[in-house]
């Protein structure tokens, strides 16, 4: 099938009406904004290592005395690392919504022809490629001079890898419709969001170590299963494949919930007419 843009140019556009042109091209601008500026590329490397090599110091500490730590090598550097993808994820996907904004672009995009699905595909795509470009370093870096190989979790890491962009996705679609409907002023959600789950989520520590009351807050949350998986598997050797469905059954609704959010905040945004007009 055949779409017509403005410019009378044919777009190719597949049965559900999405271009992969579109979202192509989207990401093309993105991807050379990035790779134009090596302050950004800069950023995106930086604060991972940074809390790479505290966190790991920190290992090294407590794997030198006895005790359960000395068992658990890699625990907290494992932990920072997936933290980091999630984190990394919803702040890639966020943050190239806000590059549109920043430049005034936003409102232009959103009254072309582009499609809400596509834009979200394209700031998916562009959340994959930050976290790559942060993750891949940091990892490497680790092996190297803290021994710990992100990488030896094998199929497992795919699963935590997958329910932690799942959650970065959900959170991310539900600031940048904050943003939508608030403007700039609601940016400092990009940033925030997402650490009122870090002492949720059971980063650091397990479940059990919570109020009874906070615990079935914490099992609401996907992340949560992720992390016990991962303790799991590095402190005991085994595996637990009951914990990743449960984290896809929960990504699941709060994706959903996101995705209506977003749609919900971008269609009253066009009602109001507010979309040229996006500040504080």
């Amino acid at each position: 099938m055949v779409a017509v843009n403005d410019n009378r140019a044919p777009v190719a556009v597949s049965p559900g009406g999405v271009a992969p042109a579109r979202i192509g091209a989207l990401v093309l601008r993105h991807w050379y904004l990035l790779r134009s500026s090596w302050p950004r590329l800069l950023e995106i490397v930086y604060w991972p290592t940074v809390q790479l090599v505290m966190w790991g110091f920190l290992q090294q500490f407590l794997a030198g005395q006895s005790g359960f730590f000395a068992q658990a090598t890699g625990i907290l550097i494992g932990a920072v690392m997936l933290w980091d993808i999630l984190f990394r994820g919803q702040l890639g996907f966020t943050l190239t919504f806000l590059e549109e904004m920043y430049s005034r672009n936003l409102g232009h995009l959103l009254v072309s022809p582009l499609r809400p699905a596509e834009f979200i595909a394209a700031l998916v795509v562009m959340s994959m490629i930050r976290v790559a470009i942060g993750l891949v370093p940091v990892s490497l870096i680790a092996i190297a001079y803290f021994g710990f190989n992100l990488y030896a979790m094998g199929l497992w890491l795919v699963a935590f890898f997958l329910n932690l962009i799942l959650t970065s996705w959900a959170l991310g679609l539900f600031v940048c419709g904050l943003l939508l409907r608030h403007g700039l002023g609601a940016e400092s959600f990009a940033w925030s969001l997402a650490f009122i789950l870090l002492p949720l989520c059971c980063v650091y520590y397990p479940v059990d170590t919570l109020p009874t009351w906070l615990q079935w807050i914490s099992l609401s949350l996907a992340p949560t299963y992720v992390f016990e998986g991962m303790r799991a598997l590095l402190i005991d050797g085994t595996v637990r494949p009951e914990l990743m469905l449960r984290a896809v059954t929960v990504n699941a609704i709060y994706f959903a919930i996101g995705l209506a959010a977003f749609y919900w905040f971008h269609r009253d945004a066009r009602l109001r007419g507010s979309l040229l007009q996006m500040g504080e």
